[in-house]
């Protein structure tokens, strides 16, 4: 019987997360069987291609406790009568010590109720996200005695305690992220720093070919695009506050994205006298996003780093508006400056500098030709650079050499 892979993530599926789901996708063309664990339930409902390319089956797991008691008795009651549960308990509990909220118990519940319900032919658990999807991945292994590994991205790096980081980088046979920043910085918390890998997670790029464009005719606005939820580390507001200097200039902003903060940047919008020039869009599938890129003058992702520490890692909308041929201008946080180099493949700036950005917006909109090298260029590296193939292919032999390890 070939073993299959429980891959777990947050939520399933996500429009915010299609480099997730490439990999998924990917894997599946590569041979790799495999089951997809939620922690959550869908909240969209709107899915991208490559959702509807996958064949997996999705389990989903009881997102709070409370919402079915009754599952979790069984998986508690389960979990129990396996030899690895004293174990599991035991870092459960030293966890709870350093961390006593309502998140630990669910995590703990939840991999309860993972450990009883996972199907016999899953031989290895790889999680999306070192934070609580990790949780219940090394509670659910260690449970049923599986080994288990990761995929590191950004968020659940940079808002988590070193601690934590630590005991799973530890706990997990091997991990990969995506950019060289992260390595950096989870080697450096690892006893065995050379189980993590960088992985570029790329993108499929293969699907777009970019109209050829015309240098902006001045007599219609100057398009400006950003793609990203709504929350502080896309730094939105910083980009209100560029357009805002730019009052006297003929443009217009289209946003695409859904997100908490998405009412107080309209507020910030309207007060600064530019709400006319500013279409929200929402959430929106990528063929929908695709075609405004197409018709857009620029790009624009003012990423920053938020209070809590969370940033952006190597964000997939800068890799596909460069593959739009699009100039792009964006931040020096994190690893963006890994795919846009200054000056060649885009332009950036420094971070929460609405003035420096504003600048940057102008130098674009006044020398198309400028502009077209950016964007001619940009093109170039990511679809040389970030294929998508190289990683697919190393982390599918990560996880079938698992599996083939956990069956001899």
């Amino acid at each position: 019987m070939q073993k299959r892979v429980a891959i777990l993530v947050k939520g399933y599926p996500r429009l915010s997360e299609t480099f997730i789901a490439q990999e998924i996708a990917g894997l599946q063309d590569r041979g790799l069987s495999q089951l997809i664990v939620s922690l959550r339930q869908p909240g969209e409902t709107k899915v991208h291609p490559v959702h509807r390319r996958i064949t997996a089956p999705v389990l989903y797991l009881p997102e709070y406790l409370k919402d079915d008691p009754a599952r979790v008795k069984r998986g508690r009651e389960f979990a129990e009568r396996q030899p690895g549960f004293a174990e599991a308990e035991r870092i459960f509990q030293a966890d709870l010590k350093r961390d006593h909220t309502a998140n630990r118990y669910r995590r703990f519940g939840q991999a309860c109720v993972l450990a009883a319900e996972l199907p016999k032919d899953v031989g290895w658990l790889h999680t999306h996200y070192l934070h609580t999807p990790a949780s219940v991945a090394r509670y659910a292994a260690t449970i049923l005695g599986l080994g288990w590994s990761f995929s590191a991205h950004a968020k659940d790096i940079w808002t988590s305690e070193r601690w934590e980081l630590s005991e799973k980088l530890d706990s997990s046979a091997f991990g990969v992220t995506c950019t060289a920043s992260n390595l950096d910085y989870l080697r450096s918390l690892a006893k065995q720093p050379k189980k993590v890998e960088l992985v570029y997670h790329g993108l499929d790029l293969s699907g777009i070919v970019p109209l050829e464009r015309k240098p902006h005719d001045a007599s219609r606005p100057f398009r400006i695009v950003s793609v990203g939820r709504a929350v502080e580390k896309k730094g939105y507001a910083d980009l209100i506050r560029a357009l805002a200097r730019l009052k006297d200039r003929s443009w217009h902003f289209d946003h695409v994205g859904g997100g908490a903060l998405a009412k107080t940047l309209k507020d910030q919008a309207e007060k600064a006298g530019i709400a006319d020039r500013i279409t929200w869009h929402g959430s929106r599938e990528r063929g929908e996003v695709f075609d405004l890129l197409s018709k857009a003058d620029l790009f624009v992702l003012p990423s920053r780093i938020a209070r809590s520490g969370d940033r952006d890692g190597l964000p997939n909308v800068l890799m596909e508006a460069q593959a739009h041929r699009l100039p792009v201008i964006s931040t020096r946080v994190s690893a963006i400056p890994e795919l846009v180099t200054d000056g060649k493949t885009g332009l950036l700036v420094e971070e929460r500098d609405p003035k420096a950005l504003a600048e940057a917006i102008a130098r674009l909109m006044d020398d198309s030709a400028l502009a077209r090298r950016l964007a001619v260029a940009g093109e170039s590296r990511v679809r040389e650079k970030f294929s998508p193939q190289p990683g697919l292919d190393r982390v599918a032999a990560l996880l079938g050499d698992a599996l083939r390890a956990e069956a001899a």
